[in-house]
Formats: structure tokens, C-alpha cells, sequence
């Protein structure tokens, strides 16, 4: 905490993300990443404090954010010299203009090619635009048609409605994908409900055209419905019938181990390394220093390695993973960095979207041989 400073002066992070006008989620995962600390961490609670000083930056940091900036590009612009802060502007702005306009093309193209109520316990409505990015986000994580065979249940999308929370859960037991959304209004309790994933691309583009979808369970506790103002339904089933008790995913959140590095990495940059960075073919191996980030063939070391700008905090943690498992995770989160957070090798890798506190993916890495783990 600043010497100037004192505990009378400080606010809580509620009040000082109003102030500022950022989420509490973001003033949060800015504290993760080293770029806004708080004055202050309760030892015993871990409450955030916040100093009147720390105002201006904060202010920054959600102008840069709301420009679209990168955080490896943002913190040129908050540590770096002015010179340097210019240039990353400059060309930040330069590439919005042509992602504007190639946006606007496409658009335009687009265009000119376009010439009963039930019982229920509970009903929760959402924002049906919200409520669309929800599934289409938590849905790579769904299982594949060969484990859904094994476990039936895998092959449905978690609807999870717990008072103003609304959960949308998917996993195939070596992802997990949470997305939580804030209702628009609620009305009776709880319900653990789930949608076949079959369904979740057809759902995802109706509830777009939805200025809210209405979620109800019925009250015999067998499923409920989707609904909207257009007067269509979807079938829901409760989480715990038919095909045996939805996994418990918030068991596995609280059984995280506890993170020793985190790493902040523009998503459009790794997704490139990936996809398009020479890598001979299988799992790939990412390290992170203070020097940034490495991607590399897990089986063949040397081969191709890409180097990343990034932000990367805690001890170095080498780890392994398949793309196909990695590539999913990238492509469901929201602006244009993610924050990954690595306890060990051999523990799910917990990969958050810097923009959207409230999607978390749990990847599972591939082990690690002695001869990688350098």
C-alpha cells in the first residue's frame, strides 16, 4: 500500500469498480495479472482495498480496454515510455480501421443476400443475446458421440438457476466450460435442468432474435422449458433424470490445486501459433517467463517454437496440450487476450476470458515426459 495512503481512505472494490466504472470480475482479474493491484488484501478475508490515486489508472486501463487493446499492448501504454505508448496506439488504431472495414464489407455482402403455458416452480428470464453466447461458448466442451455412449449425460448442455445466477455448464471430462449469466428477473427457486446438445446450435440462433428467453421448470420436477415472445418452446430435463446425475462441476472448481503462474497472452496471437505456426503435428508444450511465452512441440524439442508477447506472474510452469483441446477453449473466449492459470503439469489448466469474468474452460494438459520438462 502507498505510504500516503491510509485505511480510512480506502474503498472496497464495489464502490471503487463504480467509480471507475469497471466490473468487480475485471478489477479482479486485473489484480491476477499485475496490471491494477489493489492498496489492499485483507489477510484473512482476501478483500480488495482501493486507494483514491489508483483512480486515474483504473480509468486508463478501461479506456485502453474498451479500445480493444491487448493487455501485452495495454501495459506498454500504462509502464512504457510515451514515445513507445504512441506507437502501439498508432498501430492498434490502424488495425481497428481495417478490421472495420473488412467487417463492414462482409456485413454489406450479407445483407444484400438477404432479399401453451405449463406448471412450473421456477422461471427465470435472461437476455436472449446473452443467453445465445452462452451456449455457442460452453458447447465445444461438450462430449463426443463415442463418450456420450458411455455416459449419456455428457451429451447435454447444464442449466444451472440459482436465484439472480444463472449457470450454462458443458463437459467431456477432460474440459470443463462455465459460462454465468445475471437474470433479468427470477421468480420461485432453484432448478437443475439440461438441453441436448443436438439442439444448442438452433437454440443459440433463435435466442438471438429474443429480447429475452424465459427459462422455466416444471413443477413436478421431471424438466421444464425454453420459451420466448415468438411463442416457440424448447424441451428441458431435469439434470438428474434419465440419464444419471449431471458431474459435479463445482466439486472440481473447489478442488482446484492452487495456482503458481499465471499468464496473460493475446487469444488471436496464440490461436495463430496453433493453428498456422509450422508445428509438426501433436500435443504442444507452453512455457512462460518474464521474457514471454513459448510454443513449442511437446515430442520434438526445438522444433519450430513460437515466441509470444505476455504477461506471465508466479514460477515458471511448463505444460503440455493437445490442440484440439486448447484451440476450442481459445475459440469460445471473448476479447482479445486470455488469462491462463497453471498449478501443475498434470492439473487442469484454468483458462479465462480477460473480457468476460464469467466464462472459466478447465482444460486437462497432456503429462509431460522427463526429457520436455526443462
Amino acid at each position: 500500500m502507498n505510504d500516503d495512503d491510509t485505511h480510512d481512505d480506502l474503498m472496497g472494490i464495489g464502490p471503487f469498480a463504480r467509480l471507475v466504472g469497471l466490473a468487480p470480475s475485471a478489477l479482479r482479474f486485473y489484480d491476477d495479472c499485475g496490471v491494477l493491484r489493489p492498496a489492499h488484501v485483507d489477510a484473512a478475508t482476501g478483500y480488495r482495498s482501493y486507494a483514491p490515486h489508483q483512480e486515474a489508472r483504473a480509468v486508463l486501463v478501461r479506456r485502453l480496454r474498451e479500445a480493444g487493446l491487448p493487455l501485452t499492448e495495454a501495459t506498454v501504454v500504462l509502464d512504457g515510455d510515451r514515445q513507445r505508448a504512441r506507437e502501439v496506439l498508432a498501430d492498434h488504431a490502424l488495425k481497428v480501421r481495417r478490421t472495420a472495414a473488412t467487417a463492414h464489407a462482409t456485413i454489406a455482402a450479407l445483407l444484400g443476400e438477404l432479399a401453451g403455458t405449463a406448471d412450473a416452480t421456477a422461471r427465470t428470464a435472461v437476455d436472449g443475446a446473452q443467453w445465445a453466447s452462452a451456449l455457442r461458448q460452453v458447447a465445444p466442451a461438450v462430449a463426443p458421440a463415442a463418450a456420450r455412449r458411455e455416459f449419456p449425460v455428457l451429451g447435454r448442455v447444464l442449466v444451472e438457476l440459482d436465484g439472480h445466477e444463472v449457470r450454462v455448464v458443458a463437459t467431456d471430462r477432460y474440459r470443463l466450460a462455465v459460462r454465468e449469466l445475471r437474470a433479468v428477473s427470477v421468480e420461485g427457486g432453484g432448478a437443475r435442468l439440461t438441453l441436448a446438445a443436438g439442439a444448442v446450435p438452433e437454440v443459440a440462433a433463435w435466442a438471438l432474435r429474443q429480447p429475452q428467453v424465459l427459462i422455466e421448470a416444471s413443477a413436478d420436477a421431471a424438466g421444464g422449458r425454453l420459451s420466448g415472445d415468438d411463442g416457440t418452446t424448447w424441451p428441458l430435463r431435469s439434470a438428474d433424470a434419465g440419464e444419471g446425475t449431471y458431474p459435479d462441476y463445482r466439486a472440481v472448481l473447489a478442488g482446484l490445486p492452487p495456482v503458481r503462474q499465471r499468464i496473460v497472452v493475446d487469444r488471436g496471437a496464440l490461436r495463430a501459433a496453433v493453428v498456422e505456426g509450422a508445428l509438426p503435428p501433436g500435443p504442444l508444450r507452453l512455457a512462460a517467463t518474464d521474457r514471454g511465452l513459448t510454443v513449442a512441440s511437446a515430442a520434438e524439442r526445438g522444433a519450430g517454437p513460437v515466441e509470444l508477447p505476455a504477461i506471465a506472474t508466479g514460477v515458471t510452469v511448463p505444460f503440455a496440450m493437445a490442440p484440439d483441446v486448447l484451440l476450442p477453449a481459445l475459440e469460445a473466449s471473448v476479447g482479445p487476450d486470455v488469462l491462463l492459470e497453471v498449478a501443475d503439469a498434470a492439473q487442469p489448466v484454468v483458462i479465462r476470458s480477460a473480457d468476460q469474468g464469467g466464462f472459466t474452460t478447465l482444460a486437462m494438459p497432456v503429462r509431460l515426459t522427463p526429457d520436455t520438462e526443462h
